[in-house]
């Protein structure tokens, strides 16, 4: 009952191919407009191939897919050498990938070089074997899912079998272990650690399916039929690899698309509180644009607010500033922060003075250096109202350090 337990569950294992087919060409589609960008950089261009090689795979191994080649080309099993071919050539151009990837174009050594050609004649050598044996064999009867095990006993089909997946074996183990090296290397990025985890347990499912189809090729040699775990198991593998090594190149691209995005948000938000007191000095703010980038609308409001501070300058009370700081420090916030309060209070002031005055009363030629590099810090203590209270407090309570000196000893009316 057990054994017909666990036969049945091996029955029901079942992964459309089109799954990874569809999670490979949003990979690519995410990655195009890159590569297109920068189409001179040759391993951008590699990773498009190499993806596209991929789509390929998972095309032509669909079981439709095997029985339309095989009925447009007149031949029995003819899809059989060809995706053999394709994965083959897909393995071989992973391991190619990552050499070059790794090492980089401008550090490729002489040793480098000899690897990548030996790489590259040796995989073209297996894709010509296997059409060799494919014609010397007698492989009339078509099978769409099982070949592997139904061929496993037949002369040159067997050594074909046998080729393809030590090939593919090979060249995914020297992979993986490339990639592993590579993630435990210090300093790098987050995104690009992840993708090559997610590359790493995708060949490490490749290895599964090269040992599921082995088990089952030589369960045939020796009399057993474990032909479930060659046609169930193996593709369930083989396909759940495909989403990972999609996932692996997406996520460094993809990944740091959606940090920069955040970020710029992030910085568009905490913007706005100096942005709507800039506007209420200004008496308007930035026009609408429907398709503005939000690199395009970061900048017109980081231009917008320096715009207005550069006018707004010279109604700033230098001596509160000093004050201001003091005050704050006395508080004990940190210096920065102390700074950004110091300034963030002083605006304040200063719009309120700017809509009072009417004689374009203020100082000369402020500097304003500081104060327009800033903005993101003085808006964040703009949002603090707690701490700009508790400084001015401080500043205006007359027994406590960092007192700012009256209004009428400074030469300029208090709001």
């Amino acid at each position: 009952m057990l054994a017909a337990g666990s036969s049945g569950l091996l029955d029901h294992l079942y992964i459309s191919f089109w799954i990874p087919t569809a999670v490979l060409c949003a990979a690519l589609a995410i990655k195009l407009p890159t590569i297109i960008r920068l189409w001179r950089d040759p391993l951008l261009r590699a990773v498009g191939g190499l993806l596209l090689l991929a789509c390929t795979v998972f095309v032509f191994v669909a079981p439709s897919t095997i029985a339309w080649t095989n009925r447009v080309t007149g031949v029995p099993n003819i899809s059989a050498p060809w995706c053999y071919s394709l994965l083959t050539a897909f393995a071989g151009s992973c391991l190619l990938l990552i050499i070059a990837w790794r090492n980089g174009l401008s550090e490729r050594s002489p040793a480098t070089r000899r690897a990548m050609l030996w790489v590259l004649c040796t995989y073209a050598g297996v894709i010509v074997a296997l059409w060799v044996l494919f014609f010397l064999a007698d492989a009339s009867v078509e099978r769409l899912r099982d070949l592997d095990t139904y061929y496993a006993n037949t002369p040159y089909m067997r050594e074909l079998i046998l080729l393809y997946l030590l090939a593919h074996c090979v060249a995914v183990l020297i992979t993986s272990r490339l990639i592993w090296n590579w993630v435990r290397t210090d300093g790098l990025d987050v995104w690009l650690r992840s993708g090559l985890v997610c590359l790493v347990v995708g060949y490490g499912l490749n290895l599964i399916f090269d040992a599921l189809k082995l088990t089952a090729v030589g369960a045939r040699w020796t009399g057993h039929d474990l032909d479930r775990l060659s046609t169930n198991v193996a593709p369930l593998a083989a396909c759940l690899s495909a989403i990972l090594v999609a996932a692996g190149f997406i996520l460094p691209h993809a990944g740091q698309y959606l940090h920069d995005r955040w970020r710029i948000r992030t910085a568009r938000r905490e913007l706005r509180p100096l942005y709507v007191l800039m506007r209420s000095v200004n008496g308007s703010g930035v026009s609408f644009r429907l398709y503005a980038t939000p690199e395009l609308q970061l900048i017109r409001r980081e231009t917008f607010i320096r715009d207005v501070l550069l006018g707004l300058a010279r109604h700033i009370d230098e001596a509160q500033v000093r004050h201001a700081y003091a005050a704050a420090l006395a508080l004990g916030f940190p210096p920065e922060r102390s700074r950004a309060l110091a300034a963030a209070l002083s605006i304040q002031d200063a719009a309120a003075r700017k809509v009072r005055e009417t004689d374009g009363t203020g100082a000369e030629n402020p500097d304003t250096t500081d104060l327009l590099q800033e903005i993101g810090a003085v808006s964040r203590a703009l949002r603090a109202s707690g701490d700009l209270a508790a400084v001015r407090a401080r500043v205006t309570d007359p027994t406590e350090p960092g007192h700012r000196a009256p209004a009428a000893e400074s030469g300029v009316s208090r709001p």
